[in-house]
């Protein structure tokens, strides 16, 4: 590489993704047969596998791990953080602990680019609100959700200042030793009624819940190119927001389908029984998908497939607080909810590439 061109590459990375790390690389002794784009490529596809990993096998990992340590020598470690995890049961029931330092580790942003990933504000929310996000559609993992609000990756809280976003994802998952300790640091926390009350009344204003509506229903129909949410029947995010006086904000990610192929059972075969038994019983439903493998996008893997994800957050609608709402009113507001999505569809889904024919289904 002649000099001047390696000038101007040390000044496009030095305001870029995860400036530091690039240029631990550059300063590395050169491998011809990696150019600088490449071991950038490759640093997003890592950033985006170790969280891949960690959601699907870091709990189970850390469990397995634990239990194994108790059989050795250092047996009280393991009762020590036993201790530790009894001492300290409900924090994720209380807001958690989030951690400013993690949610801005470059890794997140290497995270971002790998699709790209952007957050797209539509209107300005006030700090002296509680707000009740409805994210839409769940797809797999819900990856646009976790890099908007789980991190600070795409600057949800310099675009929305004086918010707090709690991302709620399953309650088992906080059951998990060291996993519930990673997601608290991001600011996620139980998508339990205990863990939102909390947040809503009595950890002040400015806070912003972030709930996958569909949840695991929805993602058993994810698949590219649809356009579905699971939502008629889903009215108890309603029904905490006006017992609050919450804020509801509808929130489309287009792009959030495409990260991953599934193999959608049929209703009535053995696996979709099995699938719909997990989701009653568990929580989740595993689900049968793939993306692409890590060193080609041709082989299948864990990795997803590297679509932009463009996640829309719409108008807030102004919620009454009532302790005790009346169906009528749950309906109203429901109804209100979902008008406001569509909306919110119709205006960007050109934008961000469907076509102009493209409908959103309501299940």
């Amino acid at each position: 590489m002649e000099r001047g061109s390696d000038l101007t590459w040390r000044r496009v990375t030095s305001g870029g993704t995860g400036s530091s790390i690039l240029s631990t690389v550059y300063d590395l002794p050169s491998i011809p047969w990696l150019s600088k784009s490449q071991v950038e490529r490759h640093l997003q596809i890592i950033s985006v596998l170790q969280w891949v990993l960690s959601f699907l096998a870091l709990g189970v990992a850390c469990t397995v791990i634990l239990l194994y340590i108790f059989c050795t020598d250092l047996w009280l470690l393991a009762a020590l953080y036993v201790a530790w995890l009894v001492f300290d049961w409900n924090t994720p029931n209380k807001a958690g602990r989030r951690s400013l330092w993690v949610r801005n580790w470059a890794v997140w942003r290497y995270f971002r680019d790998y699709f790209p990933i952007r957050l797209v504000k539509t209107h300005n929310l006030l700090p002296s609100r509680n707000y009740i996000f409805g994210y839409h559609p769940h797809g797999i993992m819900c990856l646009g959700a976790f890099c908007n609000f789980g991190t600070e990756a795409t600057g949800v809280s310099k675009k929305f200042p004086g918010i707090k976003p709690y991302l709620a994802t399953l309650a088992g998952n906080f059951r998990m030793p060291v996993l519930r300790e990673y997601l608290m640091s991001g600011g996620i926390c139980p998508v339990n009624r205990n863990t939102i009350d909390y947040i809503l009344s009595k950890n002040g204003t400015g806070n912003a819940v972030v709930i996958a509506v569909g949840g695991a229903a929805e993602s058993l129909d994810c698949q590219p190119g649809k356009n579905t949410v699971t939502l008629k029947q889903r009215k108890g995010f309603v029904k905490i927001a006006l017992q609050h006086g919450a804020d509801l904000v509808p929130v489309y990610s287009f792009g959030e389908n495409e990260a991953y192929k599934q193999v959608v059972l049929e209703e009535g075969s053995w696996g979709r029984w099995i699938q719909r038994k997990f989701q009653k019983y568990v929580g989740f439903a595993p689900c049968v998908f793939h993306g692409c493998g890590f060193f080609s996008a041709d082989s299948w893997g864990l990795v997803p497939y590297a679509n932009p994800i463009s996640t829309v957050v719409g108008e807030p609608i102004t919620v009454p607080k009532t302790d005790q709402p009346s169906q009528k009113d749950v309906d109203l507001y429901h109804g209100m909810y979902m008008t406001s999505l569509q909306k919110l569809f119709d205006k960007y889904k050109t934008k961000f590439g469907l076509l102009e024919s493209d409908v959103l289904e309501f299940h």
